[in-house]
């Protein structure tokens, strides 16, 4: 079950990191909805990102019901911050996307500053959310949530960084 998880995890991602708007040729009117409709492909996919998540969470942690009633509702509080932050780290994506060919040097310091704010932030939220979640589990399943909380994340960011192209010379 946890292979299958993984596996949809990283297919799920894949999908999110090669769709492509539509092509060039289109007409105006399609080619003006495109931006529209490959945001929403892409929200469609985070969303599907973040159940699956929370079903390799699931399978991890091990809770009781007790510890599950009280953990869901910090997780998802959480989940929701971490998606602002989400949402940071893909707008510097699509902006690196969008000027790569003609990438500046002003743009790519402010690129790099953007994702290492984004970065910065996740500790932070990590920080925040530490205490809340110590209150909800004991010590260990607190370290454990944070261990498959960060795997889940270098995974992913694995799979960016495996994507996105170098910066050119």
């Amino acid at each position: 079950m946890m292979k299958k998880i993984a596996i949809a995890l990283f297919v799920t991602l894949g999908i999110l990191l090669t769709c492509q708007p539509l092509p060039a040729q289109q007409s105006a009117q399609q080619s003006a909805a495109t931006p529209v409709a490959y945001d929403q492909s892409v929200e469609l996919l985070r969303k599907d990102l973040r159940s699956e998540k929370k079903q390799i969470v699931a399978a991890n942690m091990l809770l009781t019901e007790a510890e599950a009633q009280k953990f869901w509702p910090v997780y998802d509080e959480y989940t929701v911050e971490a998606a602002k932050i989400n949402d940071a780290k893909l707008s510097v994506i699509k902006e690196y996307a969008q000027n790569y060919e003609t990438l500046s040097d002003v743009q790519a310091d402010r690129l790099v500053k953007n994702w290492t704010a984004a970065d910065e932030s996740a500790v932070q939220l990590r920080m925040k959310y530490l205490p809340l979640f110590q209150k909800v589990l004991p010590g260990k399943k607190v370290a454990r949530f944070f261990q498959v909380d960060r795997r889940i994340g270098s995974v992913i960011d694995l799979q960016l960084a495996s994507e996105i192209p170098l910066v050119g010379q």
